[in-house]
């Protein structure tokens, strides 16, 4: 298969992910470990390491925070339950710098953390905010990042504890690879039961509704509770691919593990 034919594959298992600089700069065969594994550690190891510099800059898969702000900046609001500051997952957080963005421009007292199942993607960007002064909006609010493989999300954090959960591409990664339909089902389970029950759970993707509203109100339950509330809007269409933010907002009664 020429270098062409398998940049070609890459794009359509990948979806929205554009390797285009990539593949440039490395060999064929990481495109394809990328095709098969997305869903593997080691993978993500390797993508990041073979990607840093000594001039970091922020890898965004998809887009920018600036195309999804005036989706989740109105989610940003004050508690009227508790004092307690908002808790936000950007989940699969690479070195994107959407994290770091809701942080910077969150209104409200936010603790922001960044999780990656990549050691050496969380080592990269707390090395690159460490030596970058962020000042955030809010003088209180907290950036942390943490190694975690986002299956164990419900061990880590326990039930109720976050207010909103940014998943972009990760979910996707999971389900274009190989066997992962089954981990980006226990996956979004993991984030409803997490989130507390007015939190939101918020997808970006390039998948069309037809399939992807259907399978967050099947997959993201457990046996014998009702649908979680699914609603989606159009992001946009950035570089010819159209695509969506799906806002999964978990059932307030629920039975947690």
């Amino acid at each position: 298969m020429s270098p062409l034919s398998v940049l070609n594959v890459a794009r359509r298992s990948l979806g929205t992910l554009t390797l285009t600089s990539i593949f440039a700069r490395q060999h064929s065969s990481l495109t394809a470990d990328l095709i098969e594994n997305m869903d593997k550690k080691a993978t993500w190891d390797r993508f990041y390491t073979e990607n840093s510099s000594s001039n970091f800059k922020n890898f965004e898969w998809f887009f920018g925070f600036d195309s999804v702000r005036d989706f989740i900046m109105p989610l940003l609001q004050p508690h009227t339950r508790t004092a307690n500051p908002l808790h936000v997952l950007d989940m699969g957080c690479g070195t994107s710098a959407l994290g770091p963005s809701i942080y910077e421009h969150s209104p409200v007292q936010v603790t922001v953390t960044c999780a990656d199942i990549s050691p050496i993607a969380v080592h990269l960007m707390r090395e690159h905010v460490g030596a970058k002064v962020i000042e955030p909006q809010h003088s209180l609010s907290v950036l942390a990042f943490l190694e975690l493989d986002c299956r164990e999300m419900f061990r880590h954090f326990g039930a109720d504890r976050l207010d909103l959960i940014v998943d972009k591409g990760t979910t996707d990664a999971l389900l274009r690879s190989k066997d992962g339909s089954g981990k980006a089902s226990h996956v979004v389970k993991q984030c409803l039961k997490t989130l507390r029950s007015s939190g939101r759970l918020l997808q970006f993707s390039d998948e069309d509704p037809d399939a992807r509203l259907l399978w967050l109100e099947t997959e993201g339950r457990e046996p014998g509770e009702k649908p979680a509330q699914v609603a989606v809007q159009e992001v946009g269409k950035l570089r010819g691919v159209r695509y969506y933010c799906y806002q999964v907002t978990p059932h307030p009664i629920r039975e947690l593990l």
